[in-house]
């Protein structure tokens, strides 16, 4: 019927976003008395005392600890097994994921696995998963420490299993963290290039999220607000880290685009990215992205003309003449952000992988592919790694 619309929001995270809030955690109600807590094998979260910051708190809330430090940049299935093993030995009843994005994945992937038992590719649809439905999880508290995956509000994560070579995102609605504390005094300390790879993830986010198929009025206030804030605050906190108020504005940022992806949904650009770093797992996720990103967004341009014109204008605040204007803008963010010369080919891309990239990007992300603004042929998909690895 012409004219009708339903509208679902349904995002049940109780977010606290501010500087230096991580401090007040013991004054936050915690969904437990005994916290796994999740980061990653790098040395940051002790070094910088984010961890006794956390442990600290905890113990001031009467909340037992245990930790596993052994997260990758791309979490790996095996860690997920281990740390679930952990968190059933020491009884742990939460899990918290402080870091980036891994460590936040890794810890929803540990929360189903303790819960439901068994593997936890049993519960991930598609690729060779098992297809299994999530029907609980443990509790999860997020900490971000990095501005991009926006993880800390959605349903979803990212895993890859290193057995098969599939990197596949898996959700549920019993993954949304109880609690979220975005505080980017913890963002202070990123240096430049990863402050740009995370702050183009939460971009991205955003942008397939406006385009695609499955946008709402909703996702739509949220996402133009993050594509706002992104290209007029990333660059300032590339080029200053220190600049708090720009941290702030990024992170706000990177929330507002996990909230779209709970409200509507990455695409085909998230799903040929998987596929590059599923080969190629030391390449940052969010540096795939900004190399796929040109070629990707061109091939749309003529698909989704209004949209982009309107994200033109939210990045310029000026009025936008065409689709390209969009493209145009992208470019200039990458430049001021100084990403405009990646070169896959430094993470050891090749161009001989273009057939084994294109498929596997249909084999484990065919639930984004279908949400492209419109689909997109295998040899589309080879096309835009072409041109992507071309430009190297």
């Amino acid at each position: 019927m012409k004219g009708k619309m339903k509208i679902g929001l349904n995002i049940p995270t109780q977010l606290v976003f501010g500087a230096g809030e991580l401090r007040n955690l013991s004054t936050l109600p915690l969904p437990g008395k005994k916290a796994l807590i999740v980061i990653s094998a790098g040395t940051s979260m002790k070094r910088l005392g984010y961890l006794d910051r956390l442990v600290e708190q905890l113990g001031k809330a009467g909340v037992e600890s245990v930790v596993f430090d052994k997260i990758l940049p791309n979490p790996i299935k095996s860690h997920v097994m281990e740390g679930t093993a952990l968190c059933l030995a020491e009884k742990c009843d939460f899990v918290i994921g402080l870091g980036g994005g891994s460590s936040i994945d890794s810890a929803k992937a540990i929360a189903i696995t303790a819960h439901m038992g068994g593997d936890f590719w049993d519960y991930v649809q598609g690729g060779t998963g098992g297809g299994k439905k999530v029907t609980g999880a443990l509790p999860i508290v997020a900490i971000p420490t990095t501005a991009g995956t926006g993880t800390e509000i959605d349903l979803w994560g990212v895993v890859t299993n290193e057995e098969t070579q599939e990197k596949m995102g898996f959700g549920s609605r019993h993954i949304f963290p109880t609690l979220a504390i975005v505080d980017p005094e913890l963002m202070l300390s990123i240096p430049p290039a990863l402050t740009a790879y995370q702050g183009f993830d939460a971009f991205f986010h955003a942008a397939e999220g406006y385009v695609g198929k499955a946008h709402t009025p909703i996702s739509d206030l949220y996402a133009l607000e993050a594509v706002r804030l992104l290209y007029k605050y990333l660059p300032v906190a590339v080029a200053d880290g220190n600049n708090l108020w720009a941290r702030t504005k990024v992170a706000w940022a990177s929330t507002l685009a996990g909230m779209v992806e709970s409200t509507s949904s990455c695409t085909g650009e998230h799903a040929m990215e998987h596929a590059l770093s599923a080969l190629h797992p030391e390449l940052p996720h969010g540096a795939g992205l900004i190399a796929l990103s040109g070629a990707y967004f061109k091939t749309f341009k003529n698909d989704s003309m209004k949209r982009y014109m309107k994200m033109a204008e939210k990045m310029t605040q000026h009025k936008a003449a065409r689709p390209g204007d969009f493209l145009d803008a992208l470019a200039i963010m990458k430049r001021e952000c100084k990403v405009d010369n990646l070169k896959l080919s430094d993470w050891g891309v090749t161009m001989a992988e273009v057939d084994a990239l294109a498929d596997k990007t249909i084999a484990t992300g065919s639930a984004m592919l279908d949400l492209d603004p419109r689909f997109l042929t295998r040899n589309e998909i080879a096309d835009i790694f072409v041109e992507t690895i071309r430009e190297d």
